[in-house]
């Protein structure tokens, strides 16, 4: 039997080498592809983000009939829209009372003075029963019974606001063209009777008068519509499908911690953009509003009716970094590993000096330290449970969750008392010993 030359070995040493990458290479092909699909459904999932958002929006307003009042309420205190209520329903109501029509009211032996002085005064006539009806209408929109009657006609109204989906219009909510704009006959009828209360009786004569009031005017408005109406017929699958796209590419990809990062950044950045679209098309809408608009009302109106589509946006933002920080945090990282041995020896150092001024945890700490794992996991997912079924979450509900799961946490850390931990500070340096030396008997 010849001896093996040096050759020989380090010819056997490279087949083996290179047998050991051949058989690597399926696997090296199989993560490749697992990768690629995983970025995939993570893009996808950022895609969807927004039209999620969108999606969830349209879906509130036109199923939740509390959420479209609460979006819209706030319109009835503001100043701005105040104003422009009381110009449109002033218009409305002076257009029924025509100065001629006050001959009625005057005594025949004095109606040919009165004509012959109407072609002077007229005018001002006019603008001063124009000033007077303007200021009872003031009143009755600056008044805290108008919350109460906005209300009502926002109510009255959400019916109608599914047409303004579909294109249809009718009831309060009306569609024409480019516009979308609120009936105000419920405010012009207080009106009326305030008139007639203070003495102008020829109020009593007007008919009942429906008169719009502008809420959205732009030629986006039919886009919007067919935007809308697709998205509120997969209001509730959009948001499935980018969760189901974004934990298909967690768990698909080869680092899940990476792409749990990754897809949590990805997600909130997408958010983030539909938040600058909105401040972006705010700019662009307010300037092509024509010229007799109140720029002051359209804003505050377009501000409204965006403001829970920022709520959302904010709330993503602040998940998605939540998300990211927490996969982060419990990575094999350096500096990851770095902030979790501060974290921990912090907690334990304020429990052994609790423990030096009597505090003893017993059995809880040793059952902590078992089960840990278990505890914090379980904290996690009633968090998650909390978020999930928690109506409509804004940035502040994720952060207050963050930071009483992280409470949580720091408490299970402090409870948490290794085994040998108690007896060495229980029973002093020269029990320790003692026992040490009992162990072996």
């Amino acid at each position: 039997m010849t001896a093996e030359s040096p050759d020989d070995r380090e010819l056997e040493a490279l087949r083996a080498r290179v047998a050991d990458l051949e058989s690597q290479e399926p696997a090296r092909r199989h993560h490749r592809v697992r990768s690629f699909f995983a970025a995939v459904l993570i893009v996808l999932a950022a895609v969807l983000t927004p039209l999620a958002v969108a999606a969830s929006w349209s879906r509130a307003q036109v199923t939740d009939t509390g959420r479209f009042v609460s979006t819209m309420a706030p319109l009835a205190s503001d100043p701005a829209v105040q104003g422009a209520v009381a110009n449109r329903a002033t218009d409305a109501i002076v257009q029924q009372l025509p100065i001629s029509d006050l001959l009625n009211e005057v005594a025949p032996t004095d109606r040919p003075a009165l004509n012959a002085a109407l072609g002077k005064i007229g005018p001002a006539l006019t603008d001063g029963l124009s000033g007077f009806v303007h200021s009872q209408v003031l009143n009755v929109v600056q008044s805290d019974a108008f919350a109460g009657i906005w209300e009502g006609i926002l109510r009255n109204a959400h019916a109608a606001f599914t047409n303004v989906l579909t294109g249809q219009g009718g009831g309060a909510v009306q569609v024409k063209g480019d516009t979308v704009s609120l009936d105000l006959a419920p405010v012009i009828a207080q009106v009326k009777d305030r008139l007639v209360a203070n003495g102008v009786g020829l109020a009593a004569k007007i008919p009942e008068v429906h008169t719009d009031f502008v809420l959205v005017q732009s030629d986006a408005v039919k886009k919007a519509q067919t935007g809308l109406r697709l998205l509120d017929l997969a209001g509730f699958w959009v948001p499935v499908l980018a969760v189901l796209c974004a934990v298909g590419g967690i768990l698909l990809a080869v680092r899940h911690r990476r792409a749990t990062v990754t897809t949590a950044l990805a997600m909130a950045v997408a958010a983030g953009l539909l938040g600058i679209g909105l401040t972006v098309f705010r700019a662009l809408y307010l300037d092509k509003l024509p010229a007799d608009v109140d720029q002051a009302a359209a804003a505050a109106i377009y501000d409204t009716l965006v403001r829970y589509l920022r709520a959302a946006v904010r709330m993503l933002l602040a998940l998605g970094i939540v998300i990211a920080l927490a996969a982060w945090l419990t990575g094999s990282g350096r500096r990851a590993g770095w902030v979790r041995q501060l974290w921990q020896a912090g907690l334990g150092a304020v429990r052994r000096a609790a423990e030096r001024i009597g505090m003893r945890l017993g059995p809880v700490g040793r059952f902590v330290h078992r089960r840990k794992a278990w505890l914090g996991w379980g904290a996690v997912a009633v968090a998650a449970i909390v978020l999930l079924t928690w109506g409509y979450p804004t940035a502040v509900v994720v952060l207050w969750i963050a930071v009483v799961l992280l409470a949580v946490l720091a408490v299970l850390e402090f409870l948490d008392t290794p085994p040998a931990e108690p007896s060495g500070i229980a029973d002093g340096p020269s029990d320790a010993s003692g026992a040490g030396k009992a162990d072996p008997a």
